[in-house]
């Protein structure tokens, strides 16, 4: 059984940074995407960045060169560290698992999804 839990959300000023950690366990795929989305308020969920098994990376246009992500796979986590944060990084923010070849960000081809964490960023 898949099991995907986020934290280090929360709340902070406009700049900032937060790292954000999703433990997952029961994930048996050998070829995977691992991968950070998020949910502003009002809007539909979108993609934020994924690593691939393979260790190839992608991320969406908005968050490039503010965003990382990483993974330790002995602890079996994966971390979105986020930098210069701006309000419209506000959102609930999920990790999420898929069986892939290639590193994408089409949340509907996500089989497995955390519970979120809510990140807030005030001007």
């Amino acid at each position: 059984q898949v099991q995907l839990v986020e934290s280090g959300g929360g709340s902070v000023q406009a700049g900032g940074s937060l790292r954000l950690s999703c433990a997952a366990s029961g994930v048996t795929y050998t070829k995977y995407c691992l991968g950070w989305f998020r949910q502003p308020p009002g809007k539909e969920r979108e993609g934020v960045a994924v690593i691939a098994s393979d260790g190839r990376v992608s991320y969406a246009d908005s968050v490039k060169g503010r965003f990382t992500i990483s993974q330790d796979n002995a602890k079996n986590t994966l971390y979105l560290q986020m930098n210069s944060l701006k309000p419209e990084d506000t959102a609930m923010y999920y990790c999420a698992v898929d069986l892939c070849l290639f590193a994408h960000l089409v949340a509907g081809a996500f089989d497995y999804w955390g519970q979120g964490t809510q990140v807030t960023v005030s001007s």
